[in-house]
């Protein structure tokens, strides 16, 4: 069953005027899509996840990270939070049954430490959500040799990403995640030993 897959990462502390430079660590370790480079999309929340934006604007074609987080920058406060949109990569199995590098969309939230009642806390500073988790697993898909070789692409990718995200942002804490707190690695392990 498809789940939703999340990193979350914390960092010793997240003032105001370590957001958009932490943000932007993160980002430039991002593995953007050759065919939607850039981001995409950013939108600027106040308060909470209900409340309407106060910014938001669709890029055609994409901006770089830098450009983003200056955006963002002129309306920083500790009760925002700042979505950024990006696409990468991943392998996926086309209508014709043929492998295809397709562009594939991930958010970048970024939480004040006021917003929503301090989501950070759960959901970390900096949260990236990567979509559903059945772009790693294939499970509709047949497995075999060349199945086997996509889905460790794919997950290779997350995983670089994943660590220097880590690294390059100094986060203290991190988290890879599923709403239904399924594990992917154990997921992963079951769906790649059938293959053997």
């Amino acid at each position: 069953m498809a789940d939703a897959l999340f990193l979350s990462l914390w960092f010793p502390s997240f003032d105001l005027d370590e957001m958009m430079p932490r943000a932007l660590a993160v980002m430039r370790q991002f593995p953007f899509s050759a065919a939607q480079p850039g981001i995409t999309y950013v939108a600027m929340h106040p308060v909470s996840w209900g409340e309407p934006t106060i910014f938001e604007q669709r890029f055609r074609p994409g901006i770089p990270p830098e450009d983003a987080v200056l955006l963002a920058s002129d309306l920083l406060h500790e009760d925002y939070a700042y979505l950024f949109e990006a696409f990468w990569d991943l392998w996926v199995l086309s209508d014709q049954r043929e492998w295809i590098l397709q562009p594939s969309l991930v958010k970048f939230l970024v939480h004040g430490v006021d917003f929503e009642e301090s989501v950070y806390e759960h959901e970390g500073h900096i949260e990236i959500d990567f979509g559903i988790d059945s772009r790693f697993l294939q499970e509709d898909v047949e497995l075999d040799s060349e199945t086997e070789t996509r889905v460790r692409a794919n997950v290779q990718k997350l995983v670089e990403f994943t660590n220097k995200a880590e690294k390059s942002s100094g986060a203290s804490a991190r988290l890879l995640w599923s709403e239904s707190e399924e594990n992917l690695a154990q997921k992963l392990i079951a769906r790649l030993q059938k293959v053997q």
